[in-house]
């Protein structure tokens, strides 16, 4: 099919180039215009014309262009062909036939109606096509594009020529005084981002799609703030080093995602020190398949560890991870697996022994509040008891580094999975001076996308046609990425000292009711109106909002001014002891209360959530972002006051 397509385009062009000489020669002779060539010599002239002519327009292969998606350069390059087979003619024709040539005026004339008529025959194709594709375009959904730049014409015109685009372009939107009220590719520009709005009803736009690549992240936060107040669906191109993968500009087009919102760039770290930190080491990471555990098994690797060992209790995300990485990696990763518990102390001896690890990461964990509020006794068995014995194993078999994943949850704990976790990092400072492991905690807030985060759970609700659940709408969380916690775990890694304690800056807090609020409107919906949300009650443990952690006078910077140390008192091995045996006097009776108060009575810091809460009620504030009031009486579903 590509052949006869060359063929076809190639005989159209030597036929007219044969009929465009015919006619001007017989034009000039019969009103003698010229001294044209005698009848005689004229096939001859014609065939060494046509030889030089197409020989060039071969040698440029000009019919190996796809004349439908031609840009200047392959009209630059039919000209250039064109001009210089005639040129060749020009220069053959004088020793060949010496004296008896065509006249220069005749010859001028036939080349310039021949390139008008190779000119026309393109356009008149891509005007057919144009044409067939503006009938098809009449069920297509109509469309904007926001950004006016390389990226949004490159998107304009795969939407444009692609037979199986569902869109239709009706107008650009761009920031730039320099193209407002011009037409790109035959589509007007129709303002700036901000006279969208004003604009939006006259043009019926069912769909936005922002192509502004290259922007700042915070710029195009901005925009998407706007966007998100229209009650229509806006779909986001990636950024420029997305854009370098090379692949099919529609097919990296993606629906936004409620992080373009959380108003902070994107944490990125040097990855540097990571390097010298882990490679050619023995790396093992526990609850290496959850969330946090595979992605920091997924970064790990990035910087050539000697070995990486995989421990998870649960097969099947293990499984996962392994064939992942062995994918992608292959023989070049020396990579082992172990199915076991941070409980089974004799597993964990084992595994040690085996291996050797020179650095561990401890992401495992029973981590979900509510379910922990029901079974305390699981809490305090697999998050301190198995920590406890991960602690004591790797300083037993001399491991160089020890990274504890830790929570926000565990500054003023109000659940007991925090307060679990705040007795996991007391083990670890309880190690100083006693070990020439050095033990350290990481500590940051939610992780959108993890396992039970309220991002994909908003979406599928979405999906369903809602109502979506929030427990309160005063709440506020920090938030972060996977990639980032996973990121910031290696850095302080590599940075870690004797006992340390790191926290994130994780910028302003967000409030949950305009995650869920805005992720409907980037949806094409409209709050409370094609999407309910409704408010269910803080669930037991749950607190409003997380304590900001690099609020304490005891936080200190390191080199990454994201990265800060925060100074927890000192906690002595007698101490921990007796922490701990009060710890098994309670397990042994295994009464979930019991449990409960064992654990306010080790964790000086534990507070019940209602306290807490009552005082966080009336001081939470997010600046420009005032929450509204609280009321005593919850109503289901809620509308926001107009006055928010």
């Amino acid at each position: 099919m590509n052949y006869l397509r060359k063929l076809i385009l190639f005989l159209c062009d030597a036929l007219l180039l044969f009929a465009v000489a015919m006619l001007l020669a017989a034009f000039s002779t019969r009103y003698n215009l010229t001294d044209a060539v005698s009848r005689g010599q004229f096939a001859p002239h014609m065939l060494l014309l046509f030889v030089c002519t197409m020989s060039f327009q071969m040698l440029f292969r000009n019919y190996d262009s796809v004349w439908r998606y031609a840009e200047s350069r392959e009209y630059l390059s039919l000209l250039t062909a064109s001009i210089l087979g005639f040129a060749a003619y020009e220069v053959a024709t004088r020793f060949i036939f010496h004296s008896d040539m065509i006249a220069f005026l005749l010859l001028t004339a036939i080349f310039s109606v021949w390139v008008l008529g190779m000119l026309g025959l393109r356009i008149t194709y891509r005007v057919i096509l144009a044409h067939q594709l503006y009938r098809r375009g009449n069920h297509r959904i109509p469309v904007s594009i926001v950004g006016a730049g390389a990226a949004g014409v490159q998107l304009l015109e795969e939407l444009r020529n692609n037979p199986d685009s569902r869109y239709s372009v009706q107008c650009f939107f761009d920031d730039d005084p320099g193209k407002r009220g011009k037409r790109i590719h035959g589509v007007p520009v129709r303002g700036a981002v901000r006279d969208i709005p004003g604009k939006l009803a006259s043009l019926k736009i069912q769909e936005i799609l922002v192509a502004i690549p290259s922007t700042s992240e915070t710029r195009r936060q901005e925009i998407l703030r706007e966007l998100s107040g229209l009650h229509i669906k806006v779909t986001v191109l990636p950024g420029t080093l997305e854009l370098i993968r090379q692949k099919p500009i529609r097919a990296q087009l993606r629906d936004v995602q409620i992080e373009d919102l959380l108003g902070r760039e994107p944490i990125q770290l040097n990855p540097a020190p990571v390097d010298a930190f882990l490679g050619g080491k023995t790396v093992l990471v526990t609850g290496g398949g959850g969330s946090i555990g595979s992605e920091l098994c997924r970064q790990i690797v990035k910087h050539d560890p000697k070995r990486l060992v995989i421990v998870d209790i649960y097969e099947n995300n293990a499984y996962d991870i392994q064939q992942e990485l062995l994918y992608k990696y292959g023989g070049r990763l020396d990579l082992a697996v172990e199915i076991a518990s941070v409980r089974d102390v004799e597993r964990l001896q084992q595994l040690f022994a085996r291996y050797h690890p020179d650095v561990v990461f401890h992401a495992a964990a029973h981590k979900h509040v509510p379910l922990m509020e029901q079974s305390p006794q699981e809490a305090v068995r697999n998050n301190v008891l198995g920590t406890l014995n991960l602690v004591r194993t790797a300083d037993e078999y001399g491991v160089s580094k020890f990274i504890q994943i830790s929570t926000d949850k565990a500054v003023n704990p109000t659940s007991v999975m925090g307060a679990s976790k705040r007795l996991c990092e007391m083990i670890l400072q309880s190690m100083k001076g006693r070990s020439t492991t050095d033990f350290a905690a990481v500590r940051f807030g939610n992780v959108l996308g993890s396992n039970g985060s309220v991002v994909p759970l908003f979406k599928r609700q979405i999906a369903a046609g809602g109502p979506i659940t929030i427990t309160d709408k005063r709440i506020i969380r920090y938030f972060m990425t996977i990639p980032e916690a996973a990121q910031l775990v290696l850095q302080a890694g590599a940075m870690a000292r004797q006992n340390e304690l790191y926290v994130l800056d994780m910028g302003r807090p967000v409030k949950i009711l305009d995650l869920a609020e805005n992720l409907i409107r980037l949806s094409g919906l409209t709050p409370y109106q094609d999407i309910n949300i409704v408010e269910t009650g803080l669930r037991p443990g749950e607190k409003l909002y997380e304590e900001l952690l690099i609020a304490s006078r005891d936080i200190e910077k390191t080199e990454n001014d994201q990265i800060f140390i925060e100074r927890q008192p000192a906690i002595t091995p007698k101490e921990l002891e007796e922490k701990l045996a009060v710890l098994y006097a309670a397990l042994e009776k295994n009464d979930p209360s019991v449990i409960r108060g064992a654990l306010h009575q080790v964790v000086p810091t534990f507070h019940e959530p209602e306290e807490l809460n009552r005082e966080q009620g009336r001081e939470v504030h997010i600046p420009k972002q005032e929450p509204p009031a609280a009321s005593p009486a919850k109503v289901l579903p809620f509308r926001r006051r107009a006055a928010h």
